[in-house]
């Protein structure tokens, strides 16, 4: 294992020390669409200590808070298995539930926060449909060609993936604004509180799952 300092990307950082990922989830920093990013320059841009976040970064493994899989160093074939029974599977069930929660909330409360929630539930519905879309033909088109070895042929489908995952990151970041950070209302009922927590877990999968693909199966793809 390499050493990581300021200049290293906190891309490459997650991949070769993925305990990190927990370390940037609690510092806000995007290491999967924003993962060519250094460590440092992050930082400067968020006014975090770099010094701070590279010293938790250490210290994470002996915490026992997560496990940690070197995707980095499988075999392709093997990590295009591991997205599509971590990540796409688990969405094809969240994806549906979490949109019947949110028409749900905003049917019965949208009298109190009528704005947040209908734009709430338009921006779900958008990234959900765009997520299925694209598990879609990345199980058609784009894994079928990584496992057959003809990885130097993906580079179109890899650039409207990596195109796809941005506008994803951008659906995130909205409905994180509209919830003031999943923020719950002190007035909320179980479906709006289950809500906002199944949106935050959606957002902490999602980072980890485009992270995986960005700066792991992607860019070893075409080098392969």
């Amino acid at each position: 294992m390499t050493a990581i300092t300021r200049d290293s990307t906190v891309g490459r950082i997650a991949a070769e020390r993925p305990f990190a990922a927990k370390v940037f989830a609690r510092y806000g920093i995007d290491y999967c669409c924003g993962g060519d990013k250094p460590l440092g320059e992050v930082c400067r841009e968020q006014n975090l200590d770099a010094g701070a976040v590279l010293r938790e970064i250490e210290e994470e493994p002996s915490s026992g808070s997560t496990s940690g899989e070197r995707w980095d160093q499988a075999p392709l074939g093997d990590l295009v298995i591991h997205i599509v029974a971590a990540y796409h599977r688990p969405l094809d069930a969240e994806l549906p539930r979490l949109e019947a929660m949110a028409r749900k909330v905003y049917e019965v409360h949208r009298d109190k926060q009528p704005e947040m929630l209908a734009r709430l539930l338009a921006v779900f519905r958008g990234l959900k449909s765009d997520l299925e879309d694209h598990m879609a033909r990345e199980e058609e088109i784009l894994f079928p060609m990584i496992k057959k070895g003809e990885g130097v042929m993906a580079e179109g489908p890899i650039t409207i993936m990596e195109e796809e995952h941005e506008s994803a990151g951008a659906a995130l970041r909205q409905l994180r604004e509209l919830t003031g950070d999943y923020r719950v209302p002190e007035d909320a009922c179980n479906t709006w509180r289950a809500l906002w927590h199944g949106l935050a877990s959606l957002e902490e999968a999602l980072h980890q799952h485009i992270h995986l693909e960005n700066n792991i199966l992607f860019p070893r793809t075409l080098e392969e």
